[in-house]
């Protein structure tokens, strides 16, 4: 803890600094996170599509990180059809993972095939994806990290109604 003295010479001689120089020392201080994108998309008979990825070991929900200035949603629909082909409609609100560790942010976003999209057709379209499968929900158990955080957000959100994690509106992202 600075002693209250100290603390106001410090912001005096951060505020005398140039902008740009502020600026640089905020970001060099503060620290940086990825933000992502993630569908959990659930058919009718409420298996989930899952794939599993050429650099990764376990399988993980279809997503990606937001390019600069892409909207979280925007980038949820766009990552699963660029990796399974399929269209999806986003199913309510977001939630949002944090993880301190890694430094990442991940919107987690509720889906379902898109009207007139036949579930069946989902099947890796990157080069990146080497399978996409539907799971029962029992049987997701060799999971990535990631997965199985925003599957249980997810799954607290929709039994308890709204939760802490918040909104990408609330975490400054939508």
């Amino acid at each position: 803890m600075v002693p209250p003295v100290l603390h106001r010479l410090l912001l005096g001689a951060f505020a005398k600094l140039p902008r740009p120089v502020r600026r640089r020392l905020v970001r060099w201080g503060a620290p940086s996170y990825t933000v992502g994108a993630i569908c959990v998309i659930r058919r009718q008979d409420g298996r989930v599509l899952l794939i599993r990825q050429r650099y990764r070991q376990r399988w993980g929900l279809p997503g990606g990180l937001l390019s600069r200035g892409e909207d979280p949603a925007d980038a949820a629909r766009r990552e699963v059809a660029e990796e399974v082909g399929l269209d999806v409609e986003l199913i309510g609100p977001p939630v949002v993972v944090v993880d301190p560790g890694p430094q990442r942010v991940d919107v987690v976003y509720a889906a379902v095939p898109a009207p007139g999209c036949d579930p069946d057709t989902a099947r890796p379209t990157s080069p990146e994806v080497v399978d996409a499968r539907w799971f029962a929900p029992d049987a997701m158990d060799d999971v990535q990290h990631e997965t199985a955080s925003a599957l249980a957000v997810l799954a607290e959100r929709q039994g308890a109604g709204p939760e802490s994690t918040g909104s990408a509106e609330a975490a400054g992202l939508g």
